[in-house]
């Protein structure tokens, strides 16, 4: 219209009447630049903070925010700045089928702490150095109960670690993993049935049996990992603690109705009172408050809970170790030294 105008010297009345077109649509002015400017620019900001998430979990993050809108409106934002996530590259699976009956789909979990999992990874540091990650899953709830980073963690240390984890949440009934040296080894199978908990070991080479904790991996990978270049042990257990509080308690999870693990978990609790005893970092400096089963009778959980280096780890009851591992923080009732 404005071509026209100017090249043949005619007024916009006579052009819109020649071209059979309403004046009004030469004079409205759109409204929707201003009207999601406010909008775009949050939703830039949540992108910043959170690069893997996409429309919908972004959609989520801004109610939290009080933002009143709909995850179309978010879409078609989305849309217009082209802020897709590239996907990743999925892996064809390989070997048998994975349908043992010890399979993450086949044993399902029906409550909290019916079925826990646990894996390994491995992350390298600036300097070259190997790094192992030890974490722990409650496939229920999806809750992270804790990561455990160390040069080397042998099949004593899991025990330590699953020992400390039962005093303060309670024994599952059954617990998934590999069948890695450190879940396979003599001496946690005796512990693990002498507490009472059945071990479910997936088929070897099918790692998608183990489906609940091969999918917090992928994430942790995605989301924190590969994001960062670690110069030592220290700022790995950081950025892991980090991770998990956020997983735990802020990320959404899309199986859970986009509810984080921890408000999923408590309400569920909600719905069965006092079903579980409170989570290690909600515990108070001056023990647990729960009642005890027998008067008299001392609890371990009850003792001082402080936080360590390694996520819901205390300095005590978890023994100090001699190799490179978790670095404890000491205190007036905690005399052991960090060890290097």
């Amino acid at each position: 219209m404005e071509l026209a105008c100017t090249e043949l010297g005619v007024s916009q009345r006579k052009a819109c009447e020649t071209l059979d077109q309403s004046r009004s649509t030469q004079r409205y002015e759109l409204r929707l630049p201003v009207k999601d400017a406010s909008i775009i620019e949050a939703i830039q900001k949540q992108i910043e903070k959170h690069p893997r998430y996409g429309y919908r979990r972004i959609t989520i993050e801004l109610k939290k925010n009080h933002w009143a809108l709909n995850v179309k409106r978010v879409y078609r934002i989305w849309c217009d700045h082209d802020w897709a996530v590239p996907k990743k590259k999925r892996r064809k699976k390989r070997g048998r089928d994975g349908g043992s009956a010890n399979a993450c789909h086949k044993k399902r979990p029906e409550h909290i702490d019916h079925v826990w999992s646990y894996d390994f990874m491995h992350q390298t540091l600036e300097n070259g150095r190997k790094a192992r990650i030890l974490s722990v899953l409650d496939e229920f709830t999806r809750e992270c109960l804790t990561i455990d980073v160390g040069i080397r963690i042998t099949a004593q240390d899991v025990i330590d670690i699953l020992r400390y984890l039962f005093l303060v949440r309670g024994e599952p009934a059954f617990i998934r993993s590999d069948n890695g040296p450190e879940f396979t080894a003599k001496k946690v199978k005796k512990w693990l049935s002498d507490m009472g908990v059945k071990t479910l070991f997936i088929e070897p080479g099918a790692p998608w049996e183990n489906g609940y904790m091969e999918s917090f991996n992928s994430h942790m990978r995605d989301e924190c990992l590969d994001r960062e270049i670690f110069v030592g042990m220290d700022e790995l257990r950081y950025m892991c603690e980090k991770y998990r509080l956020d997983y735990n308690h802020y990320r959404p999870h899309q199986s859970l109705g986009y509810l984080s693990p921890a408000a999923f978990s408590a309400m569920r609790k909600r719905e069965i009172p006092g079903a579980l005893p409170p989570s290690p970092r909600n515990l108070p400096q001056g023990g647990s408050e729960h009642p005890l089963e027998e008067a008299g009778q001392p609890k371990l959980a009850d003792a001082p809970i402080l936080a360590a280096c390694s996520g819901c780890i205390p300095a005590e009851p978890y023994p100090c170790r001699d190799t490179e591992s978790i670095g404890y923080k000491t205190s007036p009732c905690n005399t052991a030294e960090k060890m290097n």
